[in-house]
């Protein structure tokens, strides 16, 4: 099981968009995947119509009163499943700090799930901070993906996180951490600045850099709110599309090609 953490410090990058609709996309094509939803605002959770209290959380896993493999759950589809988030679960980030080894339980919990052989890959969506909650995340990880808005402010955030990635790796809490890919979101292929923008990030990137770019669209929007993923609400479109293509793309990169759908 490859733990991949979809990470951005910077809200409204499509990080929760891109963690639903890969993890989806990794399923369609028959990979089993386990989506954890560290974010206390819990959109992930709602996005997949999903509903629980604090309990049915990582929450009393990370305190040492429950094991995280009684958390996860169905999601309804096929080869995906969950364990969700709660408002509840910005309490964590109070109790996790004051144990000196709060980096370390996430992984530990994670680390029990791979002898099982239960899942293929397991994503972690993040919150958008740099609190406990993220780093736990980042110290439990294989990976992360960087989700990244087309505009030059996600530039700014880009070197924080690759800065916060140098600090996880230096402070010897998961120094094997590794910056698996950028995905490049909210593309507008009619502005100049969203292509000088993709062009910075492959200059320094370049080999992070997906070639798949999610754009811009009303219906990757849309579909949290009735709780379907973007294959669900809008499966002929260009939403839909541009995620199998990138989870096509990350297969070929973790060399564990799915089966092949008879359409998109």
């Amino acid at each position: 099981m490859k733990v991949v953490a979809i990470a951005n410090q910077k809200g409204g990058v499509g990080k929760t968009t891109t963690a639903l609709n890969l993890s989806a996309a990794l399923a369609l094509r028959g990979q089993r995947v386990l989506l954890i939803d560290l974010d206390p605002q819990a959109n992930t959770t709602s996005g997949l119509g999903l509903d629980v209290d604090g309990e049915g959380t990582v929450y009393p896993a990370l305190l040492g009163h429950a094991n995280v493999r009684d958390k996860i759950i169905p999601s309804g589809r096929e080869n995906l499943s969950v364990i969700p988030s709660h408002m509840d679960l910005a309490g964590v980030e109070i109790e996790l700090a004051r144990g000196d080894d709060h980096l370390e339980r996430l992984r530990i919990h994670l680390q029990g799930l791979k002898p099982n052989d239960l899942f293929d890959f397991c994503l972690l969506d993040t919150p958008p901070s740099l609190g406990v909650l993220m780093t736990s995340a980042l110290a439990a990880a294989d990976e992360i993906l960087i989700p990244l808005q087309c505009e030059w402010f996600g530039l700014e955030g880009l070197a924080k996180i690759v800065h916060v990635i140098d600090q996880i790796r230096d402070s010897g809490a998961n120094p094997h951490l590794s910056l698996e890919g950028i995905v490049m979101t909210m593309f507008d292929g009619r502005t100049n600045l969203a292509k000088q923008v993709v062009d910075e990030v492959g200059n320094y990137f370049p080999e992070q850099l997906y070639r798949t770019v999610i754009p811009r669209t009303i219906r990757l929007g849309e579909a949290p709110s009735h709780a379907k993923t973007i294959f669900e609400h809008d499966p002929t479109g260009i939403g839909a599309s541009s995620y199998f293509a990138l989870a096509d793309e990350f297969l070929v990169r973790h060399a564990a090609v799915g089966p092949a759908l008879a359409s998109h």
